[in-house]
């Protein structure tokens, strides 16, 4: 695929970059009248399986956590199974310019019977891949460990274990139909420049377009600047900015609110917002601003494994939810989005000569009334 070659001066907000600097874009998939708008609104309900069917939690009681390696091929493929709609990842680059899938900032290991650390982005990708289960059979990789938020330490086991992989191995290795929603990670506690982003996200954009083919993509990202950069470098794919929504507080203000979050969207022409959800139940008049100002809305965060909460934010309007507990989930909203069966509450539209049934989603009478606890609940956390 060609290269249309740009320079800086006709790319609107990249003052910092030097003169002579070109960005590199690619053009053969762009939409027509570069926008991508058409394409973000699904009919449906959609959920996405994070970091493949869902995260490892090592110092969790709950052994679902620690079924399959998180953001890992088969973590994708078996999630690719069930009834959703995208796999969410997390992308960063390394020091040799390979962007490869893996969440935490730091990789920890053992040696010497200490454990060590070291940063992601200045390891080789020969590094990189040398932690954990090995391709070839014949090599032994480094040990993994994992560093909780308070600090503790796991030695990252799990149950149906893989080995550390790259995006372009995603694109090749995967289910073509999944679509991926690409998480750009970057580091909280780092002040990027400029032009250092542009070129960890021109690496990305790089194999993205070289291997994406007709595989769904959103791009999503935590960092205000990346977000803005991300949608200028490319027109093709959709950009959602990722928020705590208040549930955290940082030093960049734009990350600290829902209605931050709209600005930020609309003052640099992204499609939508991915929130934790607490902060939607703590400010459900959110979600009216949202629809309103065109952009998609998404949720993440533990609560989204509770059926009971993933239905009230399908009765709210929410366009879909990133999951752990994928088959779990993926069942429940099969159930609720279901046609009707006998016995359910029932209402009739006309159309085209016919009648269509439209039903409202049943529940027990212990999970309605779990439903009305926990709203209030919800809306205090």
């Amino acid at each position: 695929m060609a290269l249309k070659a740009v320079h800086v001066s006709d790319v609107p907000n990249l003052d910092q970059v030097p003169e002579n600097a070109t960005l590199a874009l690619y053009s053969g998939r762009f939409s027509k009248g570069n926008d991508v708008r058409a394409t973000l609104k699904s009919p449906k309900f959609m959920v996405i399986g994070h970091r493949g069917c869902g995260m490892n939690m090592l110092h969790s009681s709950d052994r679902r956590m620690q079924v399959i390696k998180e953001n890992s091929i088969l973590s994708f493929n078996t999630a690719g199974k069930f009834a959703l709609d995208f796999v969410e990842f997390d992308v960063q680059v390394t020091r040799d310019d390979c962007p490869i899938i893996f969440h935490d900032i730091f990789i920890l290991t053992e040696e010497n019977g200490c454990v060590t650390e070291k940063i992601i982005k200045e390891l080789t990708l020969a590094e990189f891949l040398s932690y954990g289960p090995q391709r070839d059979t014949g090599n032994v990789g480094k040990a993994l460990f994992r560093k909780t938020k308070d600090g503790r330490i796991f030695n990252w086991k799990v149950q149906d274990d893989d080995s550390l992989c790259t995006l372009q191995e995603a694109f090749q290795k995967v289910d073509p139909k999944l679509g991926f929603n690409i998480e750009l990670k970057f580091d909280d506690h780092i002040v990027y420049q400029e032009q250092v982003l542009i070129h960890i996200l021109q690496v990305i954009l790089r194999v993205v377009f070289e291997h994406a083919k007709d595989r769904p993509i959103i791009f999503s990202t935590f960092h205000p600047d990346a977000a803005r950069l991300v949608r200028i470098l490319q027109s093709t794919y959709p950009v959602y900015f990722l928020t705590n929504g208040g549930t955290e507080i940082y030093p960049d203000v734009r990350r600290n609110s829902l209605d931050e979050a709209i600005n930020l969207c609309l003052a640099n022409g992204l499609q939508g917002i991915v929130s934790q959800v607490k902060a939607i139940f703590r400010n459900p008049g959110a979600i009216n601003r949202i629809k309103d100002s065109n952009l998609t809305l998404l949720t993440y965060g533990p609560l989204n494994n509770v059926t009971e909460a993933v239905y009230m934010q399908y009765l709210m309007g929410i366009d879909g939810v990133i999951v752990d507990l994928v088959q779990e989930i993926t069942t429940a909203v099969s159930d609720f989005i279901k046609p009707a069966v006998e016995g359910e509450e029932e209402s009739c539209t006309e159309g085209d000569g016919r009648i269509q049934v439209m039903t409202r989603p049943k529940f027990s009478q212990r999970e309605l009334s779990f439903l009305l606890k926990l709203i209030p609940e919800l809306i205090q956390l």
